[in-house]
């Protein structure tokens, strides 16, 4: 039975791909319709922010991290870090927000609402897709690209994409029935960054916080993407087990929840 209603979804998903890529595409030309520079802003936007990352911090405030050997190094390691926060911050911030802000189009359309998700999804990654292929070109240029094991960024976007997708997706049908839900996280976020080691290393603080910050799920991913681009090293898969475990769990309860409520919410918006 299951396998016969992902089958069902898929093939649903496969039918509406126009719709998604043509929602996709008039986000992206509406963001930019009325600029002079129009979607040169996509580029210049990440470019200084990764201008000030790498050379205000790695060089005029004289940042280092122990034992590194370039002197982008920090600047590399607060990008690896804060891109990546900025991708799941997005993602999870649209998705808590995806069914309020579409109520209309949920009424008036028939279409598979798991589009919705999906679509928050592809818009959030093209933005990400874009600072993120600017940062691996001043990686690059730079001659601090970390060679063959820049590909295990793949299992960790994906880890993190399902835990994004997971988490959005239960605020999102929660934040329709209690419109609180979407400020408290907005508060949450804030001293959720400054529990995950991005600004800071984990090793500069007391072995009882060190402890505290295995129960955080961001964790894990971020040390792993600053591990493959400071240190060029693998990410340490058994320490990525649990977060991919749960975002599974998370994403799979998500699913459920928003198909046991979909008909209410409609009612509620």
């Amino acid at each position: 039975m299951f396998q016969s209603k992902t089958q069902t979804i898929l093939r649903s998903l496969w039918h509406y791909r126009g719709f998604m890529v043509g929602s996709v595409k008039r986000e992206f030309q509406a963001r930019y319709r009325n600029s002079m520079l129009g979607a040169a802003w996509t580029v210049l936007n990440p470019l200084a922010m990764i201008v000030v990352y790498t050379v205000v911090f790695s060089q005029l405030m004289h940042a280092r991290l122990p034992n590194a050997s370039s002197q982008f190094a920090y600047g590399i390691y607060l990008c690896a870090g804060l891109l990546t926060w900025g991708f799941f911050t997005e993602t999870v911030s649209r998705l808590q927000n995806v069914f309020l802000e579409n109520g209309n189009m949920l009424k008036k359309l028939n279409f598979p609402r798991i589009c919705l998700p999906i679509i928050t999804v592809m818009n959030t990654g093209l933005n990400f897709a874009i600072i993120f292929g600017l940062f691996i070109g001043f990686l690059l240029v730079s001659g601090n690209f970390p060679g063959w094991v820049f590909l295990g960024v793949v299992p960790l976007l994906l880890i993190q994409v399902l835990f994004s997708v997971g988490l959005g997706i239960v605020l999102g049908v929660l934040n329709v029935f209690f419109r609180d839900i979407g400020q408290l996280f907005g508060i949450v976020l804030q001293f959720w960054f400054w529990f995950t080691p991005i600004v800071y290393t984990v090793s500069t603080l007391p072995a009882a916080v060190q402890n505290l910050l295995k129960f955080n799920p961001m964790t894990a991913l971020i040390v792993s993407y600053q591990g493959i681009f400071v240190s060029n090293v693998w990410p340490n898969w058994s320490d990525l087990l649990g977060v991919t475990l749960f975002s599974v769990a998370l994403c799979a309860f998500g699913m459920l929840l928003f198909r046991k409520h979909a008909g209410e919410m409609v009612d509620e918006l």
